[in-house]
């Protein structure tokens, strides 16, 4: 376990985007344009546990694993370990599409939580916004079987396309057993950009205990705020990033959140795409 040094600007919840891989291609709203066809990027495993290695270093408690599929990367079970022997929470953000027998016993492990996103109660409104035939029908199974399992389940609905049934896939959700349920609105970034993103679209919690670590090393505000890179972690560290000029510069251009609008301060909860919709004060 690593020893706490200077603290990397209060940050303490880092997302790991560890791949662009993924089996679904959401063509509506991903906000990192992930898909079949996209790779793991330039970050090694070796650079991976060097970020997770300086995290534990400098404060941070939470690592969240995300894509694309983070249980696409060739390494996923090795780098979550990692991570648990440095000491840290680890939330798994997967879209539960398939799960691998080998993956439940390391889901269930007391300090692994999972999150995943849901958006109908019906295989058509579902399996609309992932473009993947059967998606709805294997995420919903997972999700019972996660529930059964009695491991810690995050669930966020993003409202996508007309007609959804959002209302119904919160209460399907809710009947199921999900006790964290969360829903929000289409943010401008990634596949649904119309034009270049601004901070607008982000919550306003960005950068203020929360960072995110992109597949080629940049150091973000958030896995929405990739329009904000602040430094290359493999260049030079994650503290030095996060200490830097650059990334005050950044704070610096986002709206604190509005009060009393958002969920409690936790920054594992305040992510845009899995955060009931807030917007920065302006």
């Amino acid at each position: 376990m690593a020893t706490v040094t200077e603290p990397a600007a209060g940050v303490d919840f880092l997302e790991l985007e560890i791949t662009r891989k993924c089996q679904l291609t959401c063509p509506s709203h991903c906000y990192a344009g992930a898909g079949p066809l996209q790779d793991h990027g330039t970050m090694t495993t070796a650079d991976w546990k060097n970020v997770i290695r300086e995290a534990a270093a400098v404060g941070v408690s939470k690592v969240q694993m995300i894509g694309g599929e983070p249980t696409l990367h060739p390494d996923f079970m090795e780098l979550v370990q990692y991570a648990l022997d440095e000491g840290l929470l680890v939330q798994v953000y997967s879209n539960l599409y398939q799960v691998r027998a080998n993956h439940w016993p390391l889901f269930e492990h007391p300090r692994v939580s999972l999150a995943t996103s849901y958006y109908a109660d019906t295989d058509t409104g579902h399996d609309q916004v992932t473009a993947r035939t059967g998606s709805h029908a294997k995420t919903r199974a997972n999700i019972i079987e996660v529930l059964r399992r009695g491991i810690r389940l995050q669930v966020g609905i993003v409202d996508v396309v007309d007609g959804q049934r959002v209302e119904e896939a919160r209460a399907e959700l809710q009947a199921l057993g999900v006790k964290a349920i969360n829903v929000d609105r289409v943010r401008g970034v990634g596949n649904a950009a119309k034009m270049l993103p601004s901070t607008s679209e982000l919550c306003g919690r960005c950068t203020r205990g929360r960072a995110a670590i992109m597949p080629d090393g940049q150091v973000t505000p958030c896995v929405l705020g990739r329009f904000l890179p602040a430094g290359d972690v493999t260049e030079n560290g994650l503290a030095a990033v996060l200490n830097s000029s650059k990334w005050a510069e950044i704070a610096a251009t986002i709206p604190q959140p509005r009060m009393n609008a958002c969920p409690p301060d936790d920054s594992s909860d305040c992510d845009p795409a899995n955060t009931t919709a807030c917007d920065p004060a302006y």
